[in-house]
């Protein structure tokens, strides 16, 4: 396929190009600085902005999917929802129907009617990046579009490829320690996935170990 990435130079969305590439996809990387994406005959990197919906259409228009791996960090959580709301804008003004974006996991359920973000032990410091990432599940659901949200583990950090992982829709996954975990790389893995069969066309799913 063709591919847009957005945030394809982070943690997440660096894992994400690699496993496109890996299998075949050509894509257009939308970065800050293209200086910063590895060098590869099949991926075009382009500098732009998210949250500019004009310039964003101008970059997408033709791609067969848009994938945003967009993160403002914690100092800037609202970016988040304002980001979501330029891709819709974006997608929709070039003609483009599917669109894959990196979600947060504080919206995920962790007991009946009980988000990770309300937990008791959940850390504050995280409270209003994991609330910006559930607001825009909400912008995404209203969306026309046929977009899907992937949340993570509560724990993402790079690791191991395995391609072993367990999937969920709402719910928070946890092994049978109660660890709730998965490697950046096999969260690239599981987004691709979809990105291929399109098994979660509007709607949210997760995994982990």
């Amino acid at each position: 396929m063709n591919v847009v990435l957005f945030g394809a130079t982070g943690m997440i969305g660096s894992r994400v190009l690699q496993e496109l590439v890996s299998r075949g996809h050509g894509v257009t990387a939308i970065v800050r600085d293209p200086k910063r994406v590895t060098a590869n005959s099949a991926v075009k990197a382009v500098k732009g902005d998210l949250l500019n919906p004009s310039e964003a259409a101008s970059l997408v228009k033709g791609a067969d999917a848009v994938i945003s791996a967009y993160g403002p960090g914690p100092e800037n959580p609202e970016k988040v929802v304002d980001a979501t709301h330029s891709l819709i804008a974006a997608a929709i003004q070039a003609g483009i129907k599917r669109v894959i974006v990196v979600g947060g996991a504080g919206s995920l359920l962790v007991a009946p009617n009980m988000r990770v973000v309300d937990a008791p032990n959940f850390h504050q410091e995280w409270k209003g990046i994991a609330l910006a990432h559930a607001d825009a599940l909400e912008v995404l659901r209203k969306a026309d579009l046929d977009w899907t949200y992937l949340s993570p583990a509560a724990v993402i950090q790079p690791g191991e490829r395995t391609g072993k992982f367990r999937l969920d829709t709402d719910n928070l996954v946890k092994d049978a320690q109660g660890n709730s975990r998965i490697s950046a790389e096999d969260y690239a893995v599981a987004l691709v996935d979809e990105l291929e069969k399109s098994q979660h066309v509007r709607r949210r799913f997760t995994l982990g170990y």
